[in-house]
């Protein structure tokens, strides 16, 4: 494991190692020796690197070829459960997303936050977000696509990256110049809530909203399906649904847009 160069706001070391478990394992380590609040590990490739639930009653996975994007967990430390602000993965997705958009200009306004945690661009998953608590520690893994450009058969029409969706002429692709942003914007986001219109501006860039929806509540792969319109996102980072035949807001914690 060597430590990166690259500037991290949250005043903590950011660390690489080329081929690890996952990010998230590396994290959780890293907390038990100590780490400060802000520490970032990032890989080459991830053997195992984990998705949200479970899919045909197996745990997700997220497949990345190697040195081509950016794998990465964040550790963040609490003194009690209750200091970890709400909605963290979605204004994680906002930070992220706004990242993005500054280091690909014209993807602006092409970038949308899937809740509750995915980052579509042009309809197309390109960011997947996964938060961990530990205690009142938290890890937040994140998996961009950045410069991969082929994917297996079975992600072909679900999965794009950054280089796929701009003009390799217009900027470099440069994970770590991408990281060092992305710290930037997760500080100003996560560290400054009092200065972040977080809802509004996540509104603004919510996947499918005021859009008729098919949505699976519970787990990953429960039954449990609803259809109606999107309709926003409440204080506490739940989705609203207005089910058809219906004018009521229905609020969920859990659970999944099907994406056709």
């Amino acid at each position: 494991m060597k430590k990166l160069e690259v500037d991290n706001p949250f005043n903590a070391p950011v660390y690489h190692i080329d081929t690890v478990t996952s990010t998230m394992d590396i994290s959780r380590q890293l907390a038990k020796e100590g780490a400060p609040h802000g520490t970032v590990i990032t890989a080459d490739y991830q053997e195992a690197g984990r998705g949200r639930g479970l899919s045909q009653g197996h745990e997700r996975t997220w497949e990345m070829n190697r040195g081509e994007n950016l794998p990465f967990t964040m550790l963040l430390r609490y003194h009690y459960m209750e200091e970890i602000i709400p909605a963290l993965t979605l204004r994680t997705g906002l930070a992220v997303s706004l990242a993005i958009e500054n280091f690909a200009p014209s993807l602006q306004g092409r970038i949308k936050v899937k809740w509750p945690n995915d980052i579509m661009i042009n309809n197309k998953k390109a960011v997947g977000i996964l938060c961990e608590a530990d205690e009142a520690n938290v890890h937040i893994g994140i998996g961009i696509n950045v410069a991969q450009k082929e994917f297996p058969v079975h992600l072909k029409e679900k999965a794009t990256s950054i280089a796929l969706e701009v003009d390799l002429g217009e900027t470099n692709i440069d994970r770590f110049l991408l990281l060092k942003l992305i710290l930037i914007s997760l500080y100003n986001e996560l560290e400054k809530p009092a200065v972040s219109d977080w809802k509004m501006n996540l509104l603004n860039k919510l996947y499918k909203k005021d859009e008729e929806i098919s949505f699976i509540h519970g787990t990953a792969d429960s039954k449990n399906e609803v259809k109606g319109r999107l309709a926003g996102i409440g204080e506490n980072g739940e989705i609203l649904i207005v089910p058809k035949d219906s004018l009521q807001v229905c609020s969920f914690i859990t659970g999944e847009l099907v994406v056709y």
